[in-house]
């Protein structure tokens, strides 16, 4: 493919007219699915028990229809679960760790997160922290899988994700345990190697927020019911009794009260999904968005993605930095302030909603690119970017 030579957009001082129709580019909650109207909710239980038969054969649906689209083998249990995806991969670690070593993939904010709770809250001393920057991955090669591993798929504050599941050991010892929160429903999941998954309704398919999506390999089970962790579990946390496994969770008997009308506007997601074209779809509608991007900034001088190999770039939670000269040579501070006025700007023109960079991330952009976010809104929205970009510059070069 050509493309042209990367441009200086930003002495066009010209304002677009063509605005993306959607302008949801938040990387959690996401964007609705396109065409969804609050009129998709209205068979919701309300009012009613998430207990009562209706309650419990919604929930169950959910579970069905997820494993069904994301092709999760049949003897993997799929449970909904406690506080979103943070709920999901915490009860995970609570119940599971401690039998053996534990080695942490951290190459972003949430699993140094992770990594922070093994250390400071479960006080795990047989720990092994892999380490990248953003943008980069740690290196694989280093993680012991006699030990378990705590790793996210795909970074959602750097940008950067696993290209694959080949460094993956199939004949493992410990488990393998995957925060895939922004991955699953937009990437190949190797399930034959995945002993752990969680995930959010928050993300590829528009959920709402506050619900967690746990599945267990037949591995991970065996583990939950012949070990007991040293540590007091809160009830929410509670996957076994007495040794045995609460299977009820798997079927749709939730620990604790769940949202029906999140758990309509979950199916709703998931109805949508099998209309439209499947797993397959959905991976095809975030790597075209990725795709417009790539384009974008190949002629565009004055960014680039924070993901510095290509095969690591994530195809939904989108980032880029800021390589601009004048901005480069700005104090940390003030590239901040600088990023924060594109996004401010953008806001303000109602062309784009919550794309700056995440708090704990270099400064600079993130484009959610999931499976509900139309290519032709990203599209719309790259003269923005350009003449955001040239305001912020020239404003700061009249003000010197």
């Amino acid at each position: 493919m050509m493309f042209l030579p990367k441009s200086n957009p930003w002495n066009m001082r010209m304002k677009p007219t063509e605005k993306p129709k959607n302008p949801c580019f938040s990387s959690g909650p996401c964007a609705k699915r396109p065409g969804w109207t609050l009129e998709a909710l209205k068979d919701a239980a309300l009012g009613r028990s998430h207990r009562a038969k209706i309650g419990k054969n919604k929930l169950a649906e959910v579970i069905d229809r997820s494993k069904k689209v994301l092709g999760i083998p049949e003897n993997y249990l799929v449970g909904i679960v406690p506080a979103s995806d943070t709920g999901a991969i915490e009860m995970a670690m609570w119940s599971l760790l401690g039998a053996r070593g534990v080695d942490v993939l951290a190459w972003e904010s949430f699993g140094s997160g992770w990594g922070a709770d093994c250390k400071n809250q479960l006080k795990l001393t047989d720990l092994n922290v892999i380490k990248a920057d953003y943008g980069k991955l740690p290196d694989l090669s280093k993680v012991n899988w006699n030990n378990d591993v705590v790793f996210t798929w795909n970074g959602t504050t750097s940008g950067v994700r696993v290209p694959n599941g080949d460094w993956i050991a199939e004949d493992r010892k410990g488990l393998s345990i995957c925060d895939a929160t922004s991955a699953v429903f937009a990437m190949n999941m190797p399930w034959d190697k995945l002993d752990v998954v969680t995930w959010s309704w928050q993300k590829v398919l528009g959920g709402e927020g506050a619900h967690g999506m746990l599945v267990l390999s037949p591995r991970a089970v065996e583990r939950l019911t012949t070990y007991a962790p040293k540590w007091p579990l809160p009830k929410i946390f509670q996957l076994t009794k007495g040794g045995k496994l609460i299977d009820g969770i798997f079927k749709g008997e939730t620990i604790n009260t769940p949202s029906m009308l999140c758990v309509e506007d979950a199916l709703d997601g998931l109805v949508w999904t099998e209309k439209w074209s499947g797993l397959a779809g959905l991976i095809g509608r975030s790597e075209s968005n990725l795709m417009a991007v790539e384009n974008w900034v190949e002629r565009t001088d004055w960014v680039e993605f924070l993901a510095e190999v290509p095969n690591t770039r994530s195809n939904t939670s989108i980032c880029l930095k800021i390589v601009d000269p004048w901005f480069t040579a700005l104090g940390e501070e003030q590239q901040a302030e600088a990023a924060k006025k594109i996004a401010s700007l953008l806001e303000k023109e109602a062309v784009a909603y919550d794309i700056g960079s995440y708090r704990d991330a270099p400064p600079g952009l993130r484009i959610w690119g999931g499976a509900t976010v139309e290519t032709s809104d990203i599209k719309a929205l790259f003269p923005w970017l350009d003449w955001a970009w040239g305001e912020v510059k020239n404003t700061a070069a009249k003000a010197a």
